[in-house]
């Protein structure tokens, strides 16, 4: 049932409102938003339009740019994208994939939205624009389409640039733009579980199974952003969305995100839209310095953890848990208004994912377009695959001085196995505890010179590619 405060008179109960409001205020400085996702009505926030660090909420605007291609006829969802040797260079969080790798774009933005891996959110984007900085692009320019105010994007990913930002308002509106445009994709966010072979992927967002109608979206977290959520559920026949932005730790992040919901769920309309907030004014995202005096890894953990380390109670500090515990007291004890998220692990059957291509898939593969210091990264299948091509600089300037944005597109005809077409998927080395190093016989063609020790170099390194892979 909707929680009321039917015991109050109306004026009571707007002074009360705007009481509660003040207060919420006052308990927390940092970023936060409620709206109704069906009509865009704000129910309340602070500091929505603050500029901000968004960290992996920005994989939001990722998988946004990705469905928009797909919509628009670029690629499909099992159009296989190909790992990159700088995909493979990005820090965690990430899946580990060799450079050479084949992932379904179907498979990377559900790994997306689960570990939210920045090896695949770059491989994303050098699959759809050919270069993450063309990718960035197009982010911004569907950032325009969109209305959005404070953001400017720099990467896939969200890993920590002063010049990537964005804020509650913005991700609020990215998140309804998702769901209202492509329903039917709606079950990405909300995965509880992967399987990819034998190992099992829960999804960092600590709301999932928790909370009552929580039906997904994604978490993100740096030490300048702290620990932010976008969070949608259906409850009371209403659809809402959350937005909580800069919280000092996992679990706090995810209660306040709780009580929030509890919240919003208790009121009525809203009060004005999305768009109609006021612009903070101010063009330089706050720095929340949340590993000052901490561990930055065991921050991070906790984020890949799903938040389930202990912490202290919610009901005297945090925006959401003042409001509620208040609100719990007026409304005389009568249902509970405060849902108090469990530490216990839930449970889900998990989505399984692969790597590789679909069975019988006769499309083009996507790549980004190879430099010459990547190409020489790569392992000898790779290279096969990618033709040893020097295309374009790393500032992703062709040798004319012309950008180029489309990604290079590579058939099933021009690789060797095991890459070649009806091969089984090249299963991740990293995962299975196996050597990546080349044995002798390959190190021997390589040292080799000469027209004929070419030959053999081609002959040992196919040998070698298929004695450190399985099927």
């Amino acid at each position: 049932m909707p929680f009321g405060v039917s015991s109050l008179g109306r004026s009571a109960a707007a002074g009360l409102a705007a009481s509660l409001a003040l207060w919420a205020t006052s308990v927390s400085a940092a970023p936060y938003l409620v709206a109704d996702a069906d009509s865009g009505q704000v129910l309340m926030q602070s500091d929505a339009t603050e500029v901000w660090y968004p960290a992996s909420l920005t994989k939001l605007m990722t998988v946004y740019v990705a469905l928009d291609a797909v919509r628009s006829g670029k690629l499909t969802m099992d159009t296989p994208l190909v790992v990159s040797a700088r995909a493979a260079r990005a820090p965690p969080s990430k899946m580990g994939f060799r450079p050479g790798t084949e992932v379904t774009l179907d498979n990377a933005l559900k790994m997306l939205m689960v570990k939210s891996p920045n090896d695949l959110a770059i491989t994303v984007a050098e699959g759809v624009s050919g270069s993450v900085e063309s990718f960035a692009d197009e982010m911004n320019a569907a950032g325009q389409r969109l209305g959005l105010h404070e953001s400017h994007f720099v990467n896939p990913n969200g890993l920590h640039n002063p010049d990537h930002v964005s804020s509650a308002r913005d991700m609020a509106m990215i998140a309804r733009a998702l769901l209202r445009e492509f329903p039917e994709h709606a079950d990405l966010f909300g995965i509880g579980e992967l399987q990819l072979g034998n190992q099992i992927i829960t999804n960092h967002n600590g709301l999932i199974g928790r909370y009552p109608g929580a039906d997904g979206m994604k978490t993100g977290f740096t030490c300048p952003a702290g620990f932010n959520v976008v969070a949608s559920a259906n409850h009371y026949g209403r659809h809402l969305l959350v937005v909580v932005l800069g919280s000092p730790t996992a679990k706090i992040r995810n209660q306040e995100a709780a009580d929030l919901f509890d919240r919003g769920f208790a009121m009525g309309g809203g009060s004005g839209s999305l768009d109609a907030l006021p612009d903070a004014g101010s063009r330089i995202a706050t720095n929340s310095n949340i590993c000052l005096h901490r561990s930055a890894a065991a921050l991070a953990a906790a984020e890949e953890e799903g938040a389930s380390q202990p912490e202290q109670s919610m009901v005297a500090g945090g925006r959401g848990g003042a409001i509620v515990s208040v609100v719990s007291i007026l409304t005389g004890g009568g249902e509970p208004t405060h849902t108090q998220l469990s530490d216990e692990r839930p449970h889900f059957d998990p989505v399984p994912v692969f790597i590789g291509p679909v069975a019988g898939w006769n499309g083009p593969v996507l790549a980004a377009r190879s430099t010459k210091s990547d190409t020489a990264a790569l392992p000898a299948d790779a290279k096969a695959y990618v033709g040893d091509k020097e295309t374009a600089s790393d500032n992703d300037e062709s040798a004319n001085g012309q950008k180029t944005d489309a990604p290079t597109v590579l058939k099933h005809a021009v690789r060797t196995p095991p890459l070649a077409h009806g091969a089984k998927p090249v299963r991740n080395a990293a995962l299975e505890g196996k050597s990546l190093k080349k044995p002798a016989g390959a190190k021997a063609a390589i040292a080799a010179s000469g027209k004929d020790a070419k030959v053999d170099k081609v002959n040992a390194l196919k040998k070698d590619v298929k004695s450190t892979t399985s099927n």
